[in-house]
């Protein structure tokens, strides 16, 4: 069996520990936005409203600016466990994608007869996410920088340059071309999608969308934890500490959370990404390695790293290891993790070894919401009376806009093409019950990081769990 890059590469601990000597743990978004960050009202009292949203990451913050721009005398309100954009929001890459199925691939494995359908509403979505942020005048350092897919092993150059041959939307850049575009010794091909993303800082677009909700009227509260949900008198009761939320619609926006519909308990695991942010790169260091097209980045291993550059230009470095934690486990404590960031370190210096002078001043983790189809899917309980939105298996700083959108035409009883589409109206395979899931997750990672050592080749138990259409991924 052979060998990756990074387990190629010789571990230079040294460097790895005076890289990550001074680095904070948190998410760097957050802390380099926290002067933004709205001050929100606990709720303490009874609220009735038309309808109720429970959480305050992208999706629930779309749908509530979204509902309330449509119908600006609609009644909304929306409460958070925590603060706005604390969680998955606040903590991504800030790649916002145009894909609504997490890759072509993907996609046309489960509908290809809707794919030209999904690509061109994913890539409105886009545009609608861009005109949004310009009409409600959100500072989210957004930039149009497009998207770059790299190969670090000699068998992804194939996968690369048929990827280009079958998509024009998709260059294919050979050894010398991709090298000229970023300057890496470990590249030996690269995929360039000009139009199918955008940058940007994750949590200034948190901040920014729950301040324009508040301009329309939405009713936002932050630390009132929804703890149940019923019907009473014929409304929809979602039940908080010190005051309940009366209302006809109750939108269900808790990403990895769980979920207060029963039935979904088991359609996500939750699982931890976990990235590293460097100080910025001084002008010299920024010519080592070019980059002056900002795209964001990330190689086509199975064990893949994202990476991009902040508008100060720092490097975020994240992806590779996904964690599960028994019984779908979440932790504040899981956010630290010693062995993962150094592992993060290690493959950064293996791809920018001529960065050996950077250090990182932030690592951090978060949990995603993962399904076993990779991109989102809806549902509507309590007889349409409660709507969710889950399993972005992290996609979802764009595809929450485009989920906002689905809830939005269920809210309203409207058939619409995005109502009609085969990806809106099936649910994935739910994930089983522990010892179950733990087994079937650890024996799925083992296998891919297999695959990534045998040229791509996938074992049986892969393919196996292709043609059911289950997987697992971040």
């Amino acid at each position: 069996m052979g060998q990756t890059l990074f387990e190629r590469t010789p571990w230079d601990t040294e460097w790895i520990r005076t890289a990550l000597a001074d680095s904070r743990q948190g998410a760097f978004w957050l802390h380099d936005a926290a002067g933004l960050r709205p001050e929100l009202p606990v709720l303490e009292r009874d609220l009735d409203v038309d309808v109720a949203i429970v959480g305050g990451g992208y999706l629930g913050l779309w749908t509530a600016l979204l509902l309330a721009t449509e119908h600006p005398d609609a009644r909304i309100g929306l409460v958070e466990q925590a603060e706005v954009g604390w969680a998955a929001s606040g903590r991504n890459g800030g790649f916002c994608e145009a894909s609504l199925t997490h890759g072509d691939d993907n996609g046309e494995a489960r509908w290809p007869e809707e794919m030209p359908t999904l690509r061109r509403l994913g890539q409105r979505n886009l545009d609608e996410i861009r005109a949004a942020v310009a009409a409600e005048d959100i500072d989210c350092d957004l930039e149009a920088t497009g998207v770059m897919s790299v190969a670090v092993e000699g068998h992804q150059v194939g996968w690369l340059r048929d990827w280009a041959a079958g998509d024009d939307s998709v260059e294919f850049l050979d050894r010398d071309a991709v090298r000229a575009q970023v300057h890496s010794p470990a590249y030996l091909a690269g995929a360039v999608q000009p139009d199918e993303a955008v940058m940007l800082h994750p949590a200034k677009l948190a901040y920014g969308l729950a301040r324009a909700a508040a301009r329309h009227g939405v009713r936002l509260y932050e630390h009132t934890p929804a703890t149940g949900l019923d019907r009473t008198a014929g409304r929809m009761r979602v039940r908080t500490p010190l005051g309940d939320v009366h209302a006809d619609t109750v939108v269900l926006a808790t990403n990895a959370f769980p979920p207060l519909v029963r039935r979904l308990g088991l359609a996500t695991v939750p699982v931890y990404d976990h990235a590293l942010m460097t100080e910025p790169l001084t002008d010299e260091q920024r010519a080592r390695i070019g980059w002056e097209g900002r795209q964001g980045l990330s190689d086509v291993s199975n064990q893949f790293h994202y990476y991009r550059l902040s508008a100060d230009n720092r490097i975020l470095w994240g992806g590779y290891d996904a964690t599960y934690h028994w019984g779908r486990g979440i932790d504040a404590a899981f956010e630290e993790s010693p062995h993962t960031f150094a592992r993060l370190a290690h493959n950064f210096h293996a791809v920018f070894p001529q960065l050996d002078d950077v250090r990182f001043s932030h690592r951090w983790g978060g949990v995603i919401d993962t399904c076993s189809r990779f991109c989102a899917f809806f549902d509507r309980a309590w007889d349409g009376a409660v709507l969710s939105a889950l399993g972005f298996t992290g996609l979802g700083v764009g595809a929450t806009h485009f989920a906002a959108r689905v809830l939005i035409d269920f809210i309203d009883h409207r058939e619409t093409e995005r109502t009609r589409l085969r990806m809106v109206r099936e649910k994935p395979i739910p994930f089983p019950p522990e010892p179950l899931t733990s087994i079937g997750i650890g024996w799925v990672q083992r296998s891919r990081a297999r695959a990534d050592r045998q040229q791509g080749r996938k074992d049986l138990f892969l393919h196996t769990l292709d043609r059911l259409g289950m997987g697992f991924d971040s």
